[in-house]
């Protein structure tokens, strides 16, 4: 409970903080920040906080939560630490049924549920191949081999789009810019959907750990319980996806780092300690992105990327020494 606590309020903490953070030759810092808190802003600073920093701040921390919590789960799932729903090809299939759904002109709320159609496809198709050769190696070959495949219709899709392909490319590569209260909304109740789920299966997803013939034995329905997971994560990675483009590493990063520091590894801890380290650390590199080279804002995707990618070097390197 006290890890909870902590984290709940290095959460609120965090939060607070990238409200006032700006860059220095800004207005809109914690000067400006603490007026609001006193009701003594003008319009204009509470226009800024209200209706452009505070809705990108917390789509920001609840994408995070998502992207870190879901990737726990799929690791559980596929018993390693490698299997991050990112890796395995689940967002590469949302954004292609995102990019579709953009396309074919309809409203932005179906973005969410194209990507997330088109990628509880591929995870289907995923678990059925794993089923029968229950190879990591094979699992990471086929989620790069089905990533480049979607990615060569998704680029397809960009070049018909025209004149709002950069739109489209800067979206891809991680974007928070377009943040919205609506799209705070959607994103809060997948949220509080999916992770009262996963808390709510914490037990079968340790028992998951135990391999699929014992946990068979204790009583669980080993198939249902991973498709229904399976499932619920691609929800997660979908309007992720969907509303921010593809931001890569997070939840490779933040469950291992959890597991690496804490001497209980349960999902009991593991779920929700993970959302919200998800959300500080998605939180971090959104910061970075839009300070360090202001005024120009780097794609939050490079940031997370810059951090990941050596981190899945060494989860590479150690898992094959291992």
């Amino acid at each position: 409970m006290k890890k909870y606590i902590v984290f709940a309020l290095i959460s609120i903490a965090f939060i607070i903080l990238s409200l006032g953070l700006s860059a220095s030759n800004s207005i809109y810092g914690f000067k400006s920040l603490l007026d609001l808190i006193l009701m003594q802003a003008d319009d204009n600073t509470q226009i800024v906080f209200l209706q452009l920093k505070l809705p990108r701040i917390l789509l920001c921390f609840l994408v995070g939560m998502l992207l870190a919590s879901s990737a726990a789960v799929v690791q559980s799932v596929f018993l390693n630490p490698l299997a991050d729903p990112y890796i395995i090809g689940i967002a590469s299939a949302a954004t292609f049924g995102a990019v579709l759904a953009y396309l074919l002109n309809i409203s932005e709320i179906f973005y969410g549920l194209f990507a997330f159609i088109f990628s509880m496809i591929l995870c289907f198709i995923i678990l059925a191949i794993y089923k029968e050769n229950k190879n990591i190696s094979t699992l990471l070959i086929l989620g790069i081999a089905i990533s480049a495949f979607l990615a060569s219709f998704t680029s397809f899709f960009i070049y018909l789009i025209g004149q709002d392909s950069f739109k489209i490319t800067a979206w891809l590569m991680g974007y928070f810019g377009a943040a919205t209260w609506f799209k705070v909304i959607i994103v809060f109740i997948v949220s509080l959907i999916s992770l009262t789920y996963f808390y709510l299966k914490r037990y079968e997803l340790d028992i998951l750990l135990c391999a699929d013939e014992e946990a068979s034995t204790l009583g669980l329905n080993v198939e249902k319980c991973k498709k229904n997971l399976i499932i619920m994560s691609c929800l997660c990675v979908s309007f992720s996806v969907a509303f921010c483009g593809m931001i890569a590493f997070v939840g490779l990063i933040i469950p291992h780092i959890l597991r690496m520091f804490l001497k209980n590894s349960s999902n009991v801890l593991i779920i929700p300690l993970s959302s919200m380290l998800g959300g500080i650390f998605l939180l971090a590199c959104d910061n970075i992105s839009r300070l360090i080279m202001y005024p120009t804002e780097i794609p939050v995707g490079v940031i997370t990327s810059f951090f990941g990618a050596p981190f899945f070097i060494y989860l590479a390197l150690g898992k094959k020494n291992a």
